[in-house]
């Protein structure tokens, strides 16, 4: 009987990812200043990939038109990455939460042509997670 009470408390993977999702839009707003237009998680095994669409400020996206495409990409890249770097014991945080696992490694990219913001975490292990039932 325990052990059906500890299975049904236990997330399934789509839950994990619903949580990340969450964790992931909330920090945008709070560090960011605003959250993306669209996000998704996916776990992976010991990857969490995390894709989020529509993230460039209004003010970004002028810097990034007034300057020369390689400086203002540049520039938004370095700025975003050291957030993300000042950042990183939260996100780190956020995703060991989410996924009951110790984060090893972080990763990030963004695109200033289409506001695309890919962040890929590297997990210690698999995490554990209930199967979904088929109907």
């Amino acid at each position: 009987m325990e052990q059906r009470g500890k299975r049904s408390s236990m997330k399934t993977q789509g839950e994990i990812e619903s949580n990340i999702c969450e964790a992931i839009n909330h920090f945008e707003q709070e560090y960011m200043g605003r959250g993306p237009k669209d996000i998704r998680a996916h776990l992976l095994g010991d990857i969490v990939l995390v894709r989020l669409t529509g993230v460039l400020t209004a003010a970004e996206q002028h810097l990034v038109k007034s300057l020369s495409p390689d400086k203002g990409r540049d520039l938004l890249k370095q700025v975003r990455t050291h957030l993300i770097e000042t950042a990183r014991p939260v996100m780190e945080a956020m995703i060991e939460r989410a996924t009951g696992t110790k984060v090893l490694t972080l990763h990030h990219d963004i695109s200033t042509v289409t506001g695309e913001e890919v962040i890929l975490f590297t997990l210690a292990e698999t995490p554990v997670f209930r199967e979904t039932r088929k109907k």
